[in-house]
Formats: structure tokens, C-alpha cells, sequence
């Protein structure tokens, strides 16, 4: 792999990108069902946990929607599309086999960026849209916090760019695959950048816009296909980061004998499961002390790292 890509036809890329998070949206949703059941101790019932997600989106779809009083139906249908564009924008421009990528832009940790900060505008109008109180309050708690983890992200991705002498994903990809993958040069990165993915797609301990202590938040005045389009935008999210995060640190397609889109896959679900996982495991951090520690913590921790990172990539 050199990290020059090839690119699809702009409508096969289109079709690539949904299929990709539609699966990826189904594995995390039945990997959610088996680590809850795991979590509460209701034993292993594959079968149970392959249906019971499935059930719930089929009532989802013939639940009636509440009105609020003088809701803005036009954000609140047009903030979980944004959300899911944001994360297809995100899978766009990350290698997806060996050789090709849907867009192969050499700013792609600029774009993962991007969609990171127009996640933080779309779950923004998704709380604003109901105009209810509790929705709002989700809504500025995750600005609060997205202004964190974004300078996080930039840290991490810029620490992981160094080595490759490039911003294009194909080429971080190729340097893993010249020399170590990033999770044994940069350890630190791996952890930071898992933060990052529970933040923007809204998951377990860091779930801030839609916590349970605000009646689920900027989806309290929810239901029906409206909470069925969003809970697909968190996980087809999740889905984006977890493969952002192969790509980026476990070398993406990068493996012997299979071929290339089937390691990044195994890879993708491994991290997807370890975020799952997380959801259920770890409870919700209280905004002002996640603040607290992403501030005083976390990114001086990034900024460490990013430092040992540029040393090392000089040496």
C-alpha cells in the first residue's frame, strides 16, 4: 500500500458508504443487546439478543409521535439526517481496503475533524428543535463538553499524521504497515482517541446530550420513527468512529492471508464491541467534572503526546 487510493464512481462510493453504515449500525446494535444482557446477568441467550433489538424497532415505527408547543419540525428533521451525513462524511474519506477509498483527500484528518464539529451543530439543533427545556439543557451540556474533545481529537490526529508525514488517512495507513502500527508507537493515543468516539456519538459514561438524569435529554420529546432516526444516527456514529480509530491506530486493512477490507472489518467490530462495552460498563460522568478533567487531564495529556510523537517522528 503506497497511500495513494483509487476512488469508486461517485454513485457506487454513495451506495459503499450507506451499506457500510447500515452493517455497521446492525453489529453495534446486536453487539448492545448481548453485552446488556451479559451486564444484568441474564445469561447468554444469542437468539434473545439477535431478536429482542429488532422487536423494539419494529414498534418504534407505529408509535405516534408527541407535539411539543410550537416545536421547529424542520430541525428535528433535518438535525438526525445532518448527524448521519456527518458520519458518512466521516467513513467517506477512510480507506476501505487495501487500495481504494471512497475520497481520498489529503486533508482527511481535516475532514474527520470537520465532521466532528458539525456532529457538535447537529445535536445542538436536535435539542433546540422540540423547544422543551430538558432537550435544551442536553443540548448546551454537549456543546460544553464537544469544545474538549474536539481540541483532543485535533491533538490525537495531528500526533498520528506526524509519522506519515501527511494528513491523508491512506498514508498513516502505509506507515503503519512500513513500520509499527500507531497503538504500539503512540499507546496514549489509542485511549484519548476512544474518548473522543464515546463523546461525538453520544455513548455510555460520556453521553452528555442525552443522559439519564435529563430524561434522556434532547430525545425526552422523542418517539416513534423521530427516536428511531436518531438512535440510528448514534450508532451509525459509532460505526464511523470505530472504523476511524482501525484505520487510524490499528493500521486499517493492514494483516496476512485475508484480504484487506475483511481485516478492517474484524478490526472496526473489536473496536466497536470495546466501546459497547464501555456504555454499559461505565457509568455517566457529571458534566462539570468531565470539564474538569478534560481540561486539567486529558488534554494535557494529548498535548504530551503529541510532543513525545513530533520528537520520535523527528528522531
Amino acid at each position: 500500500m503506497t497511500g495513494e487510493l483509487a476512488a469508486p464512481h461517485p454513485v457506487l462510493g454513495a451506495v459503499v458508504v450507506l451499506g457500510v453504515l447500515l452493517v455497521g449500525t446492525a453489529i453495534v446494535t446486536t453487539a448492545d443487546a448481548v453485552v446488556a444482557d451479559r451486564v444484568a446477568r441474564r445469561g447468554l441467550d444469542l437468539r434473545a439478543s439477535l431478536v429482542r433489538p429488532w422487536r423494539r424497532i419494529a414498534l418504534s415505527l407505529v408509535r405516534p409521535q408527541p407535539a411539543t408547543e410550537r416545536p421547529d419540525w424542520g430541525l428535528w428533521v433535518l438535525a438526525p439526517a445532518a448527524y448521519v451525513g456527518m458520519a458518512a462524511m466521516a467513513v467517506s474519506v477512510l480507506p476501505l481496503g487495501t487500495d481504494w477509498a471512497v475520497a481520498d483527500v489529503r486533508t482527511g484528518i481535516v475532514v474527520l475533524g470537520s465532521a466532528e464539529v458539525l456532529a457538535m451543530v447537529a445535536v445542538y439543533l436536535h435539542g433546540w428543535a422540540p423547544n422543551s427545556p430538558l432537550s435544551l439543557v442536553g443540548a448546551y451540556r454537549f456543546v460544553a463538553a464537544g469544545l474538549s474533545f474536539l481540541l483532543l481529537s485535533m491533538f490525537v490526529l495531528i500526533a498520528a499524521a506526524l509519522p506519515a508525514e501527511s494528513m491523508s488517512l491512506g498514508r498513516i495507513v502505509a506507515s503503519q504497515q512500513e513500520g509499527a502500527w500507531n497503538v504500539l508507537r503512540q499507546p496514549l493515543g489509542l485511549p484519548l482517541f476512544l474518548v473522543v468516539a464515546l463523546s461525538v456519538s453520544l455513548h455510555g459514561p460520556l453521553d452528555m446530550a442525552d443522559g439519564t438524569d435529563l430524561a434522556t435529554g434532547t430525545v425526552a420529546e422523542s418517539s416513534g420513527p423521530a427516536r428511531l432516526a436518531w438512535e440510528f444516527g448514534r450508532r451509525a456514529m459509532l460505526t464511523a468512529y470505530a472504523l476511524a480509530t482501525a484505520v487510524v491506530f490499528l493500521a486499517g486493512p493492514a494483516g496476512p492471508v485475508l484480504p484487506g477490507w475483511a481485516w478492517l472489518a474484524v478490526k472496526t467490530v473489536a473496536v466497536a464491541v470495546v466501546l459497547v462495552w464501555c456504555g454499559h460498563r461505565l457509568g455517566r460522568i457529571g458534566i462539570q467534572r468531565y470539564v474538569r478533567i478534560a481540561w486539567t487531564v486529558l488534554l494535557p495529556l494529548s498535548f504530551l503526546h503529541l510532543a513525545i510523537s513530533g520528537v520520535a517522528a523527528l528522531a
